[in-house]
């Protein structure tokens, strides 16, 4: 049960921190360089990052 609450959580923050992060790769790449390129290698490692980090913080704020 809480393998499943943790995938769910990962799910989540994963979908979200790679939509944001493709948009301000995408936004940074557009107004400086002039170019709409999406930064997809950074948008994938940042949001895994962000989604193993924020998942297990939630799991450790839930046991206490």
């Amino acid at each position: 049960m809480n393998l499943k609450i943790f995938v769910i959580d990962f799910l989540i923050t994963f979908a979200v921190a790679f939509i944001v992060t493709a948009a301000v790769t995408f936004s940074y790449s557009l107004i400086i360089h002039g170019e709409g390129i999406i930064g997809w290698e950074t948008a994938f490692q940042l949001s895994i990052i962000l989604g193993i980090i924020f998942s297990l913080l939630n799991r450790r704020n839930n046991k206490q």
